[in-house]
């Protein structure tokens, strides 16, 4: 099998450069890994990791508290994320991640000064930041109520984000200094050279699937997400008949059918339901098109063998499993945009 453009070591399974995982004052994700001089890279790092404050500032009219303690907010309902944490340690650990994301890195925006805060997935500017190592997330529902309206949908949507975000911060990643900043080279099994070009080009305009490696692993972070998701709303018998609830439900159990803005929505809310379609059609769609035209009728394996490549960083798996369905080459074929090599060569032989 002959894989183009990708650095051998990822490919073939042996981890690259320094790993000073132990470093006083750094935290390194489980599958993170430094290459070259660890030193700067160290200390960068450290500093980025220090404190959840530039991001939290971001929002400034939201007040943040860790996820376990907005788990408790939602009252009798926060066994549902509890619920779903152990089924998630379970499938994860399966695909090859033990580690999950610590919950103190989760901060969680309960409450907005701001008339009208709408919170929950789809609010603007938050999820996992893998150079902070940490996730900025809000709590679904008015944010200027005393507590979630909806503390069941509340729970599910925090358990919806803890799970995405598990996935982000479990896969291989491998960092290394470049004029002073911190450049990230691969991604689970997508990779970018330290002059920015990556190997994976946008989907073309009009396209309802996806050939972009970056939708295909964050449609695979959502899609067992909201699988785990929905095992534990349909255990609990949870449901929503009417209004935005009823849209928000179908969306963190990957069932919508269409989205559509009821009457009598709010700025926000409508906003958010606007963030939420744009969100299904350009990922989970998209990611959904992908397995049915590449996997077929092994398009779970597919989903499962994307998964445990990104946490691996490993991509000879998924690599023969493409070449005996598609033929050789077929992931060079698929995602490799012409930008990539640019005028060199490279070629991985494994």
């Amino acid at each position: 099998m002959a894989l183009s453009g990708l650095p051998a070591r990822r490919a073939t399974g042996v981890t690259p450069g320094s790993d000073p995982r132990h470093h006083e004052g750094l935290s390194l994700a489980p599958n993170e890994h430094l290459t070259g001089d660890p030193g700067p890279l160290t200390e960068a790092l450290a500093h980025l990791r220090a404190t959840p404050q530039p991001l939290t500032a971001q929002h400034p009219d939201h007040t943040f508290v860790t996820a376990p303690l907005a788990v408790r907010q939602c009252g009798a309902d926060a066994g549902l994320f509890h619920d779903g944490a152990a089924q998630l340690r379970r499938r994860y650990a399966d695909l090859g991640l033990t580690d999950l994301l610590p919950l103190d890195r989760v901060h969680v925006a309960v409450h907005s000064a701001r008339t009208g805060a709408f919170g929950g997935f789809h609010h603007p500017d938050q999820g996992y930041r893998h150079l902070q190592m940490r996730a900025v997330v809000t709590m679904y529902g008015d944010l200027t109520a005393d507590g979630p309206p909806s503390p069941a949908l509340a729970a599910l949507d925090l358990l919806r984000a803890y799970a995405h975000d598990c996935l982000h911060y479990g896969s291989a990643r491998t960092y290394q200094m470049r004029d002073g900043a911190v450049i990230r080279t691969q991604y689970g099994v997508n990779f970018r050279r330290v002059g920015g070009r990556t190997y994976s080009a946008p989907d073309l305009t009009g396209t309802t699937g996806t050939r972009n490696l970056g939708v295909v692993m964050e449609g695979a972070c959502d899609r067992e997400a909201r699988v785990i998701t929905r095992h534990v709303a349909a255990q609990h018998r949870i449901s929503a008949d009417s209004g935005i609830d009823a849209y928000a439900l179908r969306d963190v159990t990957g069932q919508h059918t269409t989205i559509e803005a009821p009457p009598g929505l709010s700025t926000e809310q409508a906003a958010y339901l606007t963030s939420m379609a744009k969100y299904e059609a350009g990922v989970d769609a998209r990611y959904v098109a992908f397995l049915a035209d590449i996997g077929g009728a092994e398009q779970e394996d597919l989903h499962s063998l994307i998964l445990a490549s990104m946490i691996s960083g490993d991509l000879v798996p998924l690599c023969t499993w493409l070449d005996r369905r598609h033929g050789p080459g077929s992931f060079a074929a698929l995602f490799m945009s012409p930008l990539y090599l640019g005028n060199t060569e490279m070629v991985l032989a494994s």
